[in-house]
């Protein structure tokens, strides 16, 4: 009996670590007033809240709405605060558990790699092994370097082989754990790219003349971690001394304004910046790759999720970028691109203006290094299902995003400099 007792003891502890969130809401609240900012701000000091959109308190401010999520134990304070402060709210997820539960297709997975479905990070692994050998004229990889927790960060080369070095496209996914949709773009956009040359005149062209580098899992540690542990962990898991706190958030981790505006210096924050810029070696190996490369890489691209924007530099500064217009009219075009599939509204524009404030970003660090087209996608939805987003919604997601991807290297394949 003993060994019963044991083995159920192990299945308890294995369980016990699996975040669970029952009862727990996400609300809306649409601040107006001075007021309404303040008693936002004072709720996130004295309860523990997930910021979906804004990503902090810090990023708070009138006439943007905002999206958090809080633990059932603090439902009836948020009611009471509420409905003293006067301020409209609406509940945009009745019970995330179910919510959470309900993102995956109930239909069984074949064997082969299924695209419309949340691969976890083992599949995706087994993945990048057989595409990087299916197509040796058109794909390769290379291991960028190692994840904190020593999992290999493998960048795919998409591109017609050459004996010189064509100008390239990067291309990453999954910097925040728990954006989902984004690595299964990635896989998308690979599986697009080899199943399409040969037979679409862009995808072709594009492939014969350039390079297109993907990273598609840039966060492994957390992600893996959102497979088994925390479905809304949004970090990376490095670990410090004088700290319980686990984690940095790559995305405020550039050496790109670091650490000033809409990032936190506080370690158990979810936009903490990290202890210096790129002391997250997973920052680190994708700052020195493009660094190496940056003769022949002439467009940066990030795909996140959600809020359907399309934003370029400047995130740390309100300053305008140089190339200003031409960004703002490529973005739009992609807009545009993008939407005439399902009409999907996007909305495009620099970083701090359009959404607010946030220093320490990828699309500014590229930028500022000489990467001309740098961009940020936060892919679907507009907050139904903000991080949660269905299964269902990947093949659309996917498809019009493509639409847009490739609008843009059109741009950048007729613009190299």
């Amino acid at each position: 009996n003993m060994r019963i007792l044991l083995v159920f003891g192990l299945v308890a502890v294995a369980l016990a670590d699996i975040t669970h969130f029952e009862g727990e809401k996400v609300f809306r609240l649409k601040p107006v007033l001075d007021e309404h900012v303040t008693v936002i701000k004072n709720l996130a000091e004295s309860i523990e809240l997930d910021f979906w959109s804004p990503e902090s308190e810090k990023q708070v401010s009138i006439d943007i709405d905002v999206d958090i999520r809080v633990h059932a134990q603090y439902l009836d304070l948020m009611y009471t605060t509420l409905d003293q402060s006067g301020m409209d709210y609406e509940i945009l997820i009745e019970d995330l558990q179910a919510a959470i539960d309900g993102q995956a297709d109930k239909e069984p997975s074949s064997r082969a790699h299924s695209y419309t479905k949340y691969n976890t990070w083992a599949q995706i692994q087994s993945w990048i092994a057989s595409i990087s050998t299916s197509n040796t004229e058109l794909i390769s990889r290379e291991v960028i370097g190692n994840t904190y927790e020593g999992r290999p960060m493998t960048v795919l080369k998409l591109g017609r082989k050459s004996s010189f070095a064509k100008p390239a496209i990067f291309m990453d996914c999954g910097i925040h754990a728990r954006e989902w949709i984004s690595p299964a773009f990635c896989q998308w956009f690979v599986k697009e790219a080899l199943a399409t040359y040969g037979s679409n005149a862009q995808m072709t062209s594009l492939l014969n003349q350039m390079d297109v580098y993907v990273l598609p899992v840039f966060n492994i540690d957390g992600y893996e971690y959102t497979h088994t542990s925390n479905r809304m962990w949004r970090k990376t898991r490095s670990k410090s001394s004088g700290t319980s706190c686990v984690g940095a958030d790559p995305n405020r981790n550039f050496d790109a304004g670091w650490c000033t505006l809409g990032a936190s210096s506080n370690p158990c924050s979810d936009t903490f910046c990290g202890y210096s810029p790129e002391s997250e070696i997973e920052v680190k190996n994708v700052a020195n790759f493009i660094r190496r490369n940056k003769g022949i890489i002439k467009a940066y691209l990030t795909i996140h999720s959600y809020s359907q924007l399309l934003l370029f530099p400047y995130s740390y500064t309100y300053n305008l970028a140089a190339h200003h217009s031409e960004l703002l009219k490529v973005a739009e075009g992609a807009s545009a691109a993008l939407r005439s599939l399902y009409g999907t509204r996007y909305t495009s524009g620099p970083g701090a203006t359009t959404i607010y404030p946030a220093a320490g970003g990828s699309d500014d660090w590229a930028y500022d290094l000489g990467v001309k087209y740098s961009y940020t996608f936060e892919l679907r939805d507009t907050g139904r299902y903000g991080f949660l987003l269905p299964e269902s919604q990947i093949k659309p997601t996917c498809e019009e995003t493509m639409l847009a991807v490739k609008y843009i290297a059109a741009h950048v394949q007729k613009n190299l400099y």
